[in-house]
This record gives structure tokens, sequence and C-alpha cells, in this order.
């Protein structure tokens, strides 16, 4: 497969979508890293980011979406504290732990939760309001660096997914805080620039 390097630009998402809608994969940068994602209601193409990564089948893959208001697409049973923490924090770094939509298919995770961001970057953002919500994990071969540029995914995914999206380096390059709110207090399942004395305020 030859994988496309394109400058973030109105084409560039115009293919991204294309590609997309057709099953394939597209990497492009959040605020954190770089991400790669399909559409969140494809099994065969949420699958194939598993190939293409090398990431193990136990492991979820969280779902970004462009606004606050999709999050119903995604979850159920959505709890006060879910929307007080997305107000304050999204769009950002935090990752909420929701029950699943029964709607997602099984590749996105084996459990009955799932994790729900919306990241902040005009392009990850613009990406995702044209495409809706999409099943996007790190860039990046699975135990090796988490990438910050484009020319970091090239180095590591060029061949195995169709098109990188280039939009700079990513500002933050720590990946997101993931919290679970599903029990009596706030769990962090993966550290990050949000802290759980943070959320706790909240």
């Amino acid at each position: 497969m030859q994988t496309q390097l394109l400058s973030a630009s109105d084409s560039a998402i115009s293919l991204a979508l294309q590609i997309l809608r057709g099953g394939g994969l597209v990497a492009f940068p959040t605020d954190t890293i770089y991400g790669v994602g399909s559409l969140a209601f494809d099994q065969a193409a949420i699958e194939s980011i598993y190939i293409a990564k090398d990431r193990p089948l136990e492991k979820a893959i969280p779902i970004l979406i462009g606004e606050v208001s999709d999050l119903e697409k995604i979850a159920r049973d959505i709890p006060p504290l879910a929307l007080r923490l997305a107000a304050r924090c999204w769009p950002g770094p935090l990752t909420i732990v929701l029950p699943k939509h029964p709607r997602l298919p099984a590749a996105v995770s084996s459990t009955a939760t799932v994790g729900v961001r919306v990241p902040d970057h005009p392009v990850a953002r613009h990406l995702l309001r044209a495409a809706g919500p999409l099943a996007v994990t790190s860039a990046n071969l699975s135990g090796r660096e988490n990438p910050r540029s484009a020319l970091e995914v090239m180095s590591q995914l060029q061949g195995r997914i169709p098109l990188v999206v280039d939009g700079g380096e990513t500002p933050g390059g720590v990946a997101s805080t993931v919290v679970d709110i599903s029990g009596a207090e706030p769990v962090i399942l993966r550290a990050g620039p949000i802290t759980l004395d943070e959320i706790k305020s909240i």
C-alpha cells in the first residue's frame, strides 16, 4: 500500500473523507499526539486499525467526536458528572469512559464501556465534524513511541495506511488522561495532562 502525506487543507480533508467512507484509515494530528482512525461504526475498518498497528485485540479503541452533542451517539446512560467534565475539559486532553452505545461495533471495545473525547485541534475538529465520530488511537506501531509529527507517523505506518494528514507538530505530546466515572469515585486509568485532583474539583 502506498501512503500519501498531505498538508492539512480542504483537499486533504476531502480525500480523508473519501478514504474513511470507503473503509480506510487516516492519520491526523490532535491536541495530544497524532492518531490513526476509521469511522466509528465500521467494524471491518476498526479491525484494520489493529492490523496496521500490530495492536493486541484486547486493547479498546477510544472514540473522538467533534462536538459534545455527538456524545449520545457513542454512549448511553450518561451520568451528570460526565456532562460536567465535558463542559469544563472539552475540547481537551480528557478521555471519559462511559457505558457503550449498543450500536458501536464490538471491535471498539470487548467490554460494556468506551472512552470518548473531543480533541482541541482545528484539523481534528474539522475532520470529525465532517466525518462524524471516529475510532482513533495513537498513530504508531504498538509499543513504539507516540508520534508528534506526520513524519514520525510515516516512519512507523508508511505502507500500512493510505493517508497521513500533516498538521504540523502536535502541541501536547502526551496522551490524554483517561478517567472511568462508572463507580462511586472517579478512577484514573491512564495518567495524562489532567490530574485526578482537577477532576475531583469538578
